[in-house]
């Protein structure tokens, strides 16, 4: 069983059971066009770990109503939702990344970026060093101006708590931070290195969680974890994975485990003729979830 040994021959333990695996969405299709995917994320309890907005390829040119409300129905839920950030393997400008990034914050108060087809190679480091760096500030930046917006918004009704019934995540108690840490700055905001295989291990450095494989059942079962994965926890590690079939859900959980990755998202969806097997439930959704979340989904 290749999938149980890193290239190096070195057998590794299991990431741990499959109780702490969660969901990770690579993006639906527009609201509209997939309706029934956007509510199903917000059932409670279910173990989804983030999910990606992907507006038209970005954050579109201008705010989109359904994406919004698609947007602030999950937050209220508590799933994380990251901005899809092109890189096209480091081919797009510092600015144009920046720019986007603004737009998913400013339309949508996204809780950070997933960044899809980024670049894998040593010689890209510090360019996306760079970027990562800018990221992280702007979502900061754009939390301490809706804590300040909040709190004016309390004065002018008495001082009273602006938190109530459906106020989005984060805003019903304090945001606990380490010492020394700005309160207004909220929580860690996350980033995913949608690499899809085993980039250069100076990234795990920049990134809170790269994907590692992204890709068809036939290549994932036979895939092997990098020896320096195993210096990481789980939680940094997510493998997408397309066309497994039904019968082998456990099997690709079993290769998920053994290979350190704590996030997945596996469907029996492919990508033939050019589809996009990450736009809609897997045909086994409710078997997937009970492998995760007994009973979320009865």
């Amino acid at each position: 069983m290749p999938h149980l040994t890193t290239p190096g021959g070195v057998v590794r333990a299991p990431a741990g059971s499959t109780g702490g695996t969660g969901f990770g969405v690579p993006g639906w299709a527009h609201p509209m066009l997939a309706p029934v995917e956007w509510a199903v994320l917000a059932q409670p309890g279910l173990p989804v770990h983030w999910a990606v907005l992907d507006v038209a390829r970005g954050p579109g040119a201008r705010p989109d109503p359904y994406c919004v409300a698609a947007v602030a129905t999950l937050r209220e839920s508590g799933v994380t939702v990251l901005g899809h950030l092109a890189m096209r393997d480091g081919a797009r400008s510092f600015g144009e990344l920046v720019s986007d990034a603004h737009r998913f914050l400013d339309w949508y108060g996204v809780d950070g970026f997933y960044l899809a087809d980024c670049p894998s190679g040593r010689v890209d480091l510090s360019e996306t060093a760079r970027t990562v760096t800018t990221l992280r500030a702007l979502c900061v930046q754009q939390r301490r101006y809706q804590h300040r917006h909040r709190v004016i918004a309390g004065r002018s009704v008495g001082g009273g708590s602006v938190a109530g019934r459906g106020a989005p995540r984060g805003v019903d108690e304090p945001v606990r931070c380490p010492e020394g840490r700005d309160p207004a700055a909220g929580p860690h905001p996350l980033l995913v290195f949608g690499h899809g295989t085993h980039p250069h291990p100076g990234y795990a450095d920049l990134a809170d969680q790269l994907v590692t494989f992204s890709g068809g059942w036939t290549a994932y079962r036979w895939s092997q974890a990098a020896d320096w994965t195993a210096d990481h926890p789980p939680e940094r590690f997510c493998h997408l994975v397309h066309g497994v079939p039904r019968m082998h859900i456990d099997e690709a959980l079993r290769v998920a485990r053994w290979q350190g990755a704590g996030t997945v998202w596996f469907t029996d969806r492919t990508d033939r003729e050019g589809q996009n097997p990450w736009e809609a439930l897997p045909g086994y959704w409710d078997e997937l979830v009970s492998r995760l979340g007994p009973g979320v989904s009865e």
